[in-house]
């Protein structure tokens, strides 16, 4: 795979760092050219550039990676759909629904594939998950309940997910997607929407928390909760079903080290038979990701975590701004 990729920060060097060993990096872009150059400085023949429409106009560049700030999440995707290239777009992969159907509607008319950096999904500990549910061990699901939150840093108000016009809200649309997206991969689509944004702590115009009660046709509920005023660095996801129980927590680094718990109900009830798994070490989920990207693209398939996962993620984000104002 030859590959650009489309802001350099962070992320823009997670996702150079989760290139397989055969792909390639052809050419990054970024408005502060120094970074540009940063991130390129490793990789023989790679380029850099501030224009990030040279990216697109490249023949040599199968996929952009695309890993902007909010406002050029869409309009960068749709031009490089347009231009016939696949895309990995970070999440939440717009900053609204108007802006995230404009994407799906190119895409709709083009043989491309686009998928959006829902991350997590790709955890070890969710993967487990996964593989546990699917299993029907946990027999039908009834609730999830989780907790996504960091606690800032001196200036976060100043950044630029302070910023609405930049970021298009606050914590929902930055760990509160990645928690909508695992409630829904679970529980599939939510046809109720009932939550609560309100800036608690920052002096900024977003919110800095974010409360959610999401309930689908068949009585299943998510009640979510993210947080920029949490302190202490924490991620907890709850599944519940009838047989049984699964948490994962931490997700490793300040987060703490990655577990999955598994509390299976014996047939007399009383304390559960619990199998706890440790994922110590390097978050592999990036890598995990871009190889589930290259391989939906080599069969033709559509991305289990495309446009319509992060419309649907959107939706409800939008729909609790909707009510708070």
């Amino acid at each position: 795979m030859r590959v650009a990729i489309i802001g350099c920060g962070l992320i823009g060097r997670k996702r150079l760092c989760s290139l397989g060993s055969k792909d390639q990096l052809i050419i990054a872009a970024d408005p502060n050219l120094e970074r540009a150059e940063s991130l390129v400085a490793s990789v023989s023949g790679a380029i850099a550039t501030a224009n990030w429409q040279d990216a697109l106009a490249r023949a040599d560049v199968d996929a952009v990676l695309v890993a902007t700030t909010n406002q050029w999440l869409a309009p960068v995707s749709l031009a490089a759909i347009q231009a016939g290239k696949h895309v990995l777009v970070e999440k939440p992969a717009a900053r609204n629904l108007c802006e995230i159907k404009q994407v799906m509607a190119a895409d709709e008319n083009s043989d491309v594939c686009v998928q959006v950096g829902f991350n997590h999904r790709y955890h070890p500990a969710f993967q487990k998950a996964r593989e546990i549910v699917d299993s029907g061990a946990l027999g039908p699901l009834y609730f999830i309940r989780g907790r996504y939150g960091h606690g800032g840093r001196l200036g976060y108000e100043r950044e630029w997910r302070a910023d609405r016009e930049i970021s298009g809200g606050g914590e929902l649309l930055d760990q509160g997607v990645h928690l909508i997206d695992l409630a829904s991969w679970f529980l599939g689509p939510f046809a109720h929407i009932e939550g609560f944004a309100h800036t608690y702590f920052w002096n900024m115009p977003v919110e800095d928390n974010g409360f959610l009660l999401l309930r689908t046709l068949q009585h299943q509920v998510a009640h979510l909760h993210a947080s920029c005023t949490e302190w202490k660095n924490l991620f907890s996801f709850e599944i519940y079903g009838r047989d049984g129980k699964l948490h994962v927590e931490g997700l490793g680094g300040s987060y703490g080290v990655e577990r999955l718990h598994f509390y299976k109900m014996l047939p007399q009830m009383g304390p559960p038979e619990t199998i706890i798994w440790e994922f110590p070490g390097e978050d592999l989920s990036w890598k995990r990701e871009f190889a589930a990207f290259t391989e939906f693209i080599e069969c033709g398939h559509t991305s289990q975590s495309g446009l319509a996962q992060a419309e649907a993620a959107l939706q409800v984000v939008e729909e609790v701004y909707r009510k708070a104002r």
